[in-house]
């Protein structure tokens, strides 16, 4: 698997100093390449790398993913770039437009059509990066400075006070056709979830064939190594469950909508039915088998070696992976 690197999601990982250190130093060890931490409504995505960085000499350190709507772009920016400074040179950006139930549930903001929200947000952010030139931006979503209503009219252009970083990877979590099309034009990578390496064509064939040398694809990956192959599957099938029928509504879910367009249809609908009734177990119950292989590592670590040979038939350059438990963070690293 060298033509593939190895990253380690953190998701799951007790957000306290100890844990964070012991988990990093393992995936050192282990030969990972990165750990990538992420963001719901708990804990933030960019604390934990700081605590990472310190204890780490080789690992980058990725964010899949920074909610976009949490922040104004230059705050990212300044977030980067501090830890830009912070790791020498080893922060990678990951960016998700998160759905309208967290953006305006939780963060009290619009909810804003991911495509232009996000090719602005990319370019505020690029500009903030350089630290070259004073930030200036006039857009339909973000304008800077600010000169509308309740403004005080005193705003003026801003420089970085840190040295620029405009080399930090920024890498975005999209799903849909156009939101997808738009990274490959505007961003270096993409943070998929619930990627299949066997029908990723279908639903992003026609945009990732336009992609640029050096564009990064980055699935994080659920895994689970053990002798029982049924109970692994068990394992993984909570995760897929939440993500298809309660990471969003029955109108609004874009990993529903993905997995449909891998040819799921059926299978999508029964699982978000059960699960917006009420029938966690139900919904956990309808995801096949076949689902669970095609979009997870499960089983003996033999068979997991034979799963990943479809991995390398794509466009994947770095698989995150998700385990469903730490202590089979260092099996998996073996197999690279």
């Amino acid at each position: 698997m060298s033509d593939i690197a190895l990253g380690l999601s953190l998701a799951g990982t007790r957000c306290d100093a100890a844990s964070l250190v012991d988990v990093a130093r393992r995936a050192e060890q282990a030969g990972y390449c990165s750990v990538w931490t992420g963001e719901a409504w708990g804990s933030d995505a960019f604390t934990p790398l700081a605590c990472i960085a310190a204890v780490t000499s080789r690992l980058r350190l990725g964010t899949a993913i920074a909610q976009m709507p949490a922040r104004t772009p230059a705050m990212t920016a300044m977030t980067a770039l501090t830890l830009q400074q912070l790791s020498q040179g080893r922060f990678i950006l990951g960016l998700g437009a998160s759905g309208p139930q967290v953006v305006e549930g939780w963060h009290g903001v619009p909810y804003h059509p991911p495509v232009p929200m996000t090719r602005e947000y990319l370019a505020v952010l690029r500009r903030a990066l350089a630290g070259t030139e004073r930030l200036e931006f006039a857009g339909s979503i973000y304008s800077i400075p600010y000169t509308g209503a309740g403004s005080t009219g005193q705003g003026r252009p801003l420089r970085t006070t840190l040295p620029g970083a405009p080399d930090t990877p920024i890498l975005v979590a999209a799903l849909g056709p156009k939101n997808v099309a738009m990274a490959v034009a505007e961003a270096d990578g993409l943070l998929p979830y619930l990627w299949s390496p066997t029908r990723w064509r279908d639903a992003w064939g026609d945009a990732l064939a336009k992609a640029p040398d050096g564009f990064q694809v980055a699935p994080t990956v659920l895994a689970c190594v053990g002798d029982d192959l049924d109970a692994c599957r068990d394992q993984v099938r909570p995760r897929i469950a939440l993500h298809i029928g309660g990471m969003g509504s029955k109108t609004k879910n874009f990993y529903a909508a993905l997995v449909a367009r891998y040819g799921y249809v059926d299978e999508a609908n029964r699982i978000q039915d059960l699960y917006l009734s009420g029938d966690r177990a139900g919904a956990c119950a309808a995801v096949p088998d076949e689902l669970v292989d095609d979009l997870a590592l499960v089983g003996p670590l033999a068979r997991v070696a034979d799963q990943l040979a479809a991995w390398r038939d794509g466009p994947v350059t770095t698989m995150i992976i998700e385990p469903a438990d730490l202590a089979m963070a260092e099996p998996i690293a073996s197999l690279w």
